[in-house]
């Protein structure tokens, strides 16, 4: 009954009018105190309480009663919550292992060319889209979430060129997202100026697409892709970055990243670097 002890010490005074109405004889003795009769039959009103329909419903909410408390103290102590769009780049090398054409699976080779069997892939670059938040539970230290994604396919590599298909051309195309959450250590904070640093862990994942081509048909030019399968790899997070508020809550945050991605054998690192500038918005206490 633990749990129930504070609420039923607000209500102990309506039970204990109660009892007194339905049962007189046990609550007070002839000198007005309390007899052990009148706190045994407190105790077993108060253990029988819940089955009365307005108190069990009371207590049916007393935990979410609880918790709402504890969020408004929780977000009165705490200090700003960012929400931030980012628009940057990220780059890696192009895989020292080429695709087998020839092979049902497109398996590794050596020795890739720009034609043959074993062919080139691509290098990572190009724009990235960000989404992210953070939330700044003291001046200098808070959690941080953040997701890039390239908005576009790009060019992986050419499996049969339009040539070589007689007006059908193959290529394998790929979109690459990173994901993260991080522990964000602000060692200067001004109203004007964060300076922030930014570790965690997420994942990296690497989907494929194959995309069709052909010309010279009575249709014209067609062009169209389909999903292919994805790849997903653990991702550590390191950032730096200095946020510039430049009107009010209205922020800037130029910020460099580097992604170390374990097995990373689409491309030729395990470490990627990325740029980015971020835009948001500050909600609290600066």
């Amino acid at each position: 009954m633990g749990l129930f002890a504070p609420l039923e010490c607000l209500v102990a005074y309506y039970v204990e009018t109660v009892a007194q109405r339905k049962a007189s004889d046990a609550v007070t003795d002839n000198s007005g105190g309390y007899t052990i009769r009148n706190i045994m039959s407190l105790v077993v009103i108060l253990r029988d309480m819940r089955r009365l329909p307005t108190v069990t419903r009371i207590f049916r909410f007393l935990p979410l009663l609880v918790l709402t408390l504890f969020c408004v103290q929780f977000a009165s102590a705490q200090s700003t919550f960012d929400v931030n769009v980012g628009f940057g780049a990220a780059q890696d090398s192009n895989s020292k292992a080429g695709i087998d054409v020839g092979s049902a699976n497109l398996g590794p080779c050596s020795s890739a060319t720009v034609s043959g069997n074993c062919v080139q892939t691509g290098n990572l670059s190009g724009f990235m889209l960000g989404f992210g938040a953070n939330l700044m539970l003291w001046k200098h230290f808070g959690l941080g979430f953040g997701a890039t994604v390239q908005p576009a396919q790009a060019n992986y590599a050419t499996l049969q060129t339009v040539a070589q298909g007689g007006g059908v051309g193959t290529a394998l195309k790929d979109r690459v997202t990173f994901y993260n959450v991080d522990g964000i250590f602000q060692p200067y904070s001004s109203k004007k100026v964060n300076f922030q640093l930014m570790g965690g862990i997420g994942a990296a994942n690497v989907k494929f697409y194959e995309a069709f081509s052909s010309q010279g048909s009575v249709l014209g030019n067609t062009n169209q892709s389909q999903y292919a399968q994805s790849a997903n790899h653990f991702n550590v997070h390191a950032g730096v970055g200095v946020q510039l508020y430049v009107s009010g809550n209205i922020f800037i945050r130029p910020e460099f990243d580097i992604h170390y991605v374990p097995n990373f054998v689409q491309f030729g690192r395990n470490i990627v670097t990325q740029e980015m500038v971020w835009v948001g918005y500050s909600f609290g206490n600066r």
